[in-house]
């Protein structure tokens, strides 16, 4: 009826109706129902959230006195919480069709998806960000004949080196070289790097391991993992085949610090001494390989391994290896007997941190420094009875080993925003070191390299740029150019920077300023390790490759 009372039909037919016959039908055509019209979607609350993001990044970024890492971190907690609020506010307040709101999470869950079968994440920079790679990508490496001149801007100009598989005498027998300072009696370097490039002798994949190379003569020894075997490796330094390998069964590995050993082999005396990252020590026959002797130092001090795996490279003087194993009651530097692998002293009951056993002498007395946590300790290189020790750093790691400065001073850095600090050792009438601050800096955070100090001034990455300190009172000259978190050593004048990117940078630096010279790319991947030179061969390494260049010598 009510369809009627809305037609215009005729008093006949309405008659014809009520008297059963059909129904009435409107002369006119019938109005269709018109679509839902477009639907406002409410866009401002994204906006918002965008705008708040951004806000709150720029808040966290400009606290220069917050470690540089952790605002990086705290920046990606804040992203990954935008995006969980767009998310939400797509589906319950965006005003959006449901259709269309679960065409959207159903299309960012596929992309998810996608992403989790062929994404993965290897690792993080230095500066924490997480490093995106395909699930099949390969490291790219090229393999040379020993000799064979690689570089696409090779020639054959006047002076240039020979390809032959001699060398330039030279050693690079522990961590930080022959002093353990970061600084190498290197012959003379062209820097013009166009006219002379470096020579590619070989390049190989290697196991995962953050090791840097030892050399002795022709051999040179690194540290890698094989699936769940810590290998020591030595090889040809001429063209890098493997002459033995040792492996231990042990395995670090944690998506942050990666895979495999941290410290570098010490060779000396004919021995190989290699610590790993699960506290395995063992000194092995530098010709053969053959295990003379090992323990784990861990379970030996009762201590708990380091959240990043043991890093230290061993320190071997005289028939005494040094190791920090970071033990209560007396066994947090640990002495043993090269030869026969006997405990011969220790010392402290600190916890263990992530640098290097260093021997030096200050105020006339020879002692070992070590981080520990939260403090520098010295140590007496016979008995290992802490000398002195000083608080250092906070809760973060301590990586950079200390700098001698002067017949007094010694230089302290570590990143995290913990800065710079140098120390004046005085020895009194009383016999008993004395230790005070002469100033601190925030313009030098070491975070993995090692500055280095020449001429009264000390060169280094301040998280991640290079940067140079006036010794006298912690000023900085200058800072510029991000290398990222990489290697360097100090050979006359010149500086050899492995950048983290995987360059190879040489440079000239003075109060000045850097004074780059020259770039070489060597890796496409991370590089963390430390770098070695013997003679006029340069030994570079990250956790995939090894390659090994001859630098061209005036």
């Amino acid at each position: 009826m009510n369809r009627l009372l809305d037609q215009k039909i005729s008093p006949r037919a309405c008659r014809d109706w009520i008297g059963g016959k059909t129904p009435p039908m409107s002369t006119e055509a019938p109005q269709s129902t018109p679509l839902p019209g477009p639907v406002n979607i409410r866009w401002w609350p994204a906006g918002v959230i965008l705008g708040l993001m951004v806000v709150a990044m720029g808040g966290v970024q400009s606290w220069s006195e917050f470690p540089f890492q952790r605002r990086n971190l705290i920046c990606l907690g804040i992203a990954g919480g935008a995006a969980g609020l767009e998310v939400l506010w797509w589906l319950f307040l965006s005003r959006a069709r449901w259709t269309l709101r679960l065409a959207g999470v159903a299309g960012i869950a596929l992309l998810a998806g996608t992403a989790r079968l062929t994404l993965r994440i290897r690792g993080v920079t230095g500066d924490l960000i997480p490093i995106v790679e395909t699930r099949w990508a390969q490291p790219s490496t090229t393999l040379a004949t020993a000799g064979t001149l690689t570089s696409t801007n090779a020639t054959s100009a006047p002076g240039a080196p020979s390809s032959s598989t001699t060398r330039l005498p030279g050693d690079y027998p522990q961590f930080l070289g022959l002093n353990r300072n970061g600084i190498v009696d290197g012959p003379s370097f062209q820097t013009n790097w166009t006219l002379y490039p470096p020579q590619l002798l070989w390049k190989k994949p290697v196991g995962g391991a953050w090791s840097g190379f030892s050399v002795v003569g022709d051999l040179a020894v690194s540290q890698e993992q094989e699936d769940e075997e810590e290998m020591v490796v030595c090889r040809q330094i001429i063209n890098g085949n493997v002459v033995w390998k040792t492996a231990n069964s042990a395995r670090y590995f944690t998506p942050i610090a990666g895979e495999g050993p941290r410290s570098s082999p010490t060779i000396t005396q004919g021995r190989v001494v290699t610590l790993g990252a699960r506290g395995w020590l063992q000194a092995l026959d530098l010709s053969t390989g053959k295990r003379l002797w090992g323990t784990n130092i861990l379970e030996f001090s009762k201590a708990g391994m380091p959240e990043w795996g043991l890093s230290g490279s061993p320190l071997v003087i005289s028939n005494r290896v040094i190791v920090s194993a970071g033990g209560r009651d007396g066994r947090s530097l640990l002495m043993w007997h090269l030869d026969s692998g006997r405990l011969l002293a220790s010392g402290g009951s600190s916890s263990a941190e992530y640098s290097s056993p260093y021997l030096t002498e200050l105020a006339g007395v020879p002692q070992i420094l070590q981080f520990n946590h939260r403090e520098i300790a010295s140590h007496d290189p016979v008995t290992a009875q802490v000398l002195w020790n000083r608080p250092f750093g906070i809760h973060f790691p301590l990586v950079a080993n200390p700098v001698r400065i002067s017949f007094n001073r010694v230089f302290l850095s570590a990143g995290y925003g913990v800065g710079a600090e140098m120390l004046e050792i005085s020895k009194p009438p009383s016999g008993a070191l004395e230790v005070r601050s002469v100033w601190t800096s925030k313009r030098l955070k070491a975070k993995f390299s090692n500055p280095v100090f020449r001429d009264g001034f000390i060169y280094g990455l301040d998280d991640g740029i290079l940067a140079c300190l006036d010794a006298k009172d912690g000023s900085q000259r200058w800072k510029e150019g991000r290398h990222g978190h990489g290697q360097g050593l100090l050979v006359g004048e010149l500086y050899l920077l492995m950048a983290e990117n995987g360059e190879l940078v040489l440079l000239h630096p003075t109060p000045d300023g850097p004074g780059e010279l020259a770039r070489l790319k060597v890796f496409s991947d991370k590089t963390w390790n430390p770098i070695a030179l013997a003679g006029d061969l340069l030994l570079v390494r990250n956790d995939r490759e090894a390659a090994c260049y001859r630098l061209p010598v005036r």
